[in-house]
């Protein structure tokens, strides 16, 4: 059987961590800033855990990462 294609678009925002977890960006950090407080934007840095809900169709999309 051949190999599964990943979606591109999804294997470059997501990632795993060392316990098999998956990663995101946080959303709303690329414009409009000026009216979000700076709290609110600090806040948009880093990264977040992928919700529980969604991690098997993320597994779908991203097979082999």
């Amino acid at each position: 059987m051949p190999k599964m294609k990943s979606n591109s678009g999804a294997a470059k925002r997501f990632s795993k961590t060392g316990r098999g977890k998956w990663k995101r960006n946080n959303a709303f950090a690329n414009h409009i800033l000026t009216k979000k407080s700076q709290k609110r934007k600090r806040g948009f840095r880093g990264t977040e855990l992928v919700a529980a809900a969604d991690v098997r169709s993320l597994g779908r999309l991203v097979p082999y990462k």
